[in-house]
């Protein structure tokens, strides 16, 4: 009997470690490291420009010391990971990672990674968006594969919510911090009020992404990953990773309006 106690003890405690270990191997099959460094490097360039147009260009060390902490590579990691380990069950991360540890994935992940970085050039974002105006109603295969896969994973929408929710934070972190006088009413019917225009510019920028990322990938390969995005555990990968990433960026945007507000507290806005 105490072997067998004994036994079951260890199973008990060995389980949760065990969960950790397939998580951690599931977030390096994923390379969540390197999106990270992705977005951080996004961050940087996104707070030169809040710099310019909202402090100035005088944030200088303070402003740049304050978005160093904001893009905190362990917090948005954690938040990633936090997501994933509520949003998927045992399948969810079997299937996973069968099908990014394949050449098929690990394939894909490299073109979305790459086609990320590539696209913080102006230049080469603006190729990208021309390109998707180009096939824009077009029976050019790479385009339907793209629509239809933008389509299945709700990715329009999900985007535009995401945007629309950062920049509710934005604003909230900016009242919080009284750069301006704003109503949360106020707040809500300004971010309201630029829906149209969001949609617009994620349209072009996720279809100009996609298609450049795609662009190099085996039909076969594509319709692979779309069979996959049609199941159940495909849709709990991409719903938990939404979760974790609009987290991310909601935290982000209202520290950013906060430190806004802060180092301009005092000038002359």
């Amino acid at each position: 009997m105490r072997a067998v106690l004994l036994a079951v003890g260890l199973s008990i405690c060995a389980s949760p470690l065990w969960a950790n270990a397939r998580m951690t191997v599931l977030m390096d099959v994923l390379r969540i490291s390197e999106v990270v460094d992705i977005l951080r490097e996004e961050g940087f360039s996104y707070a030169k420009t809040l710099d310019g147009d909202m402090l100035n260009g005088q944030g200088g060390a303070f402003w740049q010391a304050q978005v160093d902490q904001i893009y905190d590579v362990e917090i948005i990691t954690e938040q990633i990971r936090q997501a994933l380990e509520q949003g998927l069950n045992e399948d969810d991360i079997d299937a996973a990672l069968a099908f990014f540890s394949s050449d098929a994935g690990v394939r894909i992940i490299e073109l979305e990674n790459a086609a990320r970085r590539a696209m913080m050039d102006p230049d080469v974002e603006d190729a990208a968006r021309d390109l998707f105006l180009s096939l824009q109603g077009s029976d050019d295969p790479l385009f339907q594969h793209v629509s239809r896969f933008i389509e299945v994973n709700d990715l329009l929408e999900r985007n535009v919510s995401g945007a629309m929710s950062s920049n509710y934070q934005f604003y909230k972190g900016l009242a919080d911090g009284r750069y301006t006088a704003e109503s949360e009413d106020e707040i809500l019917a300004q971010v309201w009020a630029q829906q149209e225009d969001i949609r617009a510019d994620t349209n072009e920028w996720l279809n100009g992404f996609l298609l450049m990322a795609y662009q190099p990938l085996p039909a076969e390969m594509m319709e692979g990953y779309m069979a996959y995005a049609q199941t159940p555990e495909g849709q709990a990968l991409n719903a938990a990773l939404f979760e974790g990433f609009e987290t991310v960026y909601r935290d982000i945007s209202y520290a950013l309006g906060r430190a806004v507000a802060l180092n301009a507290d005092g000038d002359e806005i």
